[in-house]
């Protein structure tokens, strides 16, 4: 099928492009000079953001014969690398709030294809066994044997995530000057996580939705009254500024691309439970109108 390609947290794009070699060894390109290139698609390492590219990257290559590298590096060298044509796309724009500084740089840079979903949410989350009465709201952390339970801790993501930067904003606006923001990353944060609500522990953790995490734990999202994390956000598809005109195909198959928040979580559930190639062939069976739309055979 296709691979991924990892970088290190302070590799340089140049690097993460270098080792996006020669995929799909063996296979025959098209002819045609738009598809002769490999597009290349850019994800950070989120459950969220690997699921829909690399359902795209199925479709690009099985319904349009176009072949594909995935990118994988951190959100800083994603939005750079759309903005100077080294990446053809990515689908993880979170808009209007979480990625507002990365986008602001690049806004003219690049061309938005689309919306891939709505109702994206950050937050921070406590699981379902902590009573409401405790912790209903961030406010709540202040309060002396919440803090003690909590190990004046809040379990972060990664320190170019655009919830971290969010986070530490709140944890300012709320004054929470004894708490640790520890950040980590998203594979750190579901490790505390799983280890506390084996041991029905109490912790509070940044996440999003959508993500995995809530089809398999009880959480709860905490209100956030100063709405220092935001509200609720679109997830955009940028594009570098000549794909349209260089590969019309690709970029009119990501405009149309679009998922409903709950069938995007079911299928991330399905890959944690199996794996992302197995989730994406079952989602493409399971919605196959949904890829008709996307690839253009409506009708």
């Amino acid at each position: 099928m296709f691979k991924t390609f990892s970088s290190t947290r302070r590799a340089t794009l140049a690097a993460a492009v270098g080792l996006a070699a020669s995929v799909f060894a063996g296979s025959a390109l098209p002819t045609m000079a738009q598809d002769a290139k490999p597009v290349k698609l850019g994800f950070a390492p989120w459950s969220d953001a690997e699921f829909v590219t690399k359902l795209a990257a199925k479709l690009i290559k099985d319904e349009l014969g176009n072949e594909v590298e995935l990118v994988q590096t951190d959100v800083a060298p994603l939005y750079q690398g759309v903005s100077r044509g080294d990446i053809d796309a990515m689908m993880m724009a979170w808009l209007p709030a979480t990625h507002a500084d990365y986008f602001a740089k690049v806004k003219d840079k690049v061309e938005t294809l689309g919306t891939v979903y709505d109702g994206a949410k950050l937050g921070w989350v406590v699981p379902a066994y902590i009573p409401e009465s405790e912790i209903a709201s961030i406010e709540d952390l202040k309060k002396p044997e919440v803090q003690e339970k909590l190990s004046a801790t809040i379990q972060g993501i990664d320190p170019g995530a655009g919830l971290t930067r969010l986070s530490q904003q709140a944890v300012k606006d709320y004054a929470l000057d004894d708490y640790k923001l520890q950040i980590s990353s998203e594979a750190g944060m579901l490790t505390t996580v799983d280890r506390a609500m084996r041991g029905e522990k109490w912790f509070v953790a940044t996440s999003w939705s959508p993500h995995w995490m809530f089809g398999k734990y009880k959480l709860r999202y905490i209100e956030d009254p100063k709405k220092s994390l935001g509200e609720a956000e679109h997830v955009d598809i940028l594009a570098r500024k000549d794909l349209k005109t260089d590969n019309p195909k690709v970029a009119e198959f990501l405009s149309r691309m679009k998922l409903p928040l709950a069938d995007l979580e079911a299928a991330m559930f399905d890959a944690q439970e199996t794996s992302y190639d197995e989730a994406v062939a079952k989602y493409i069976t399971d919605h196959p109108d949904q890829i008709k739309t996307w690839v253009g055979e409506e009708g």
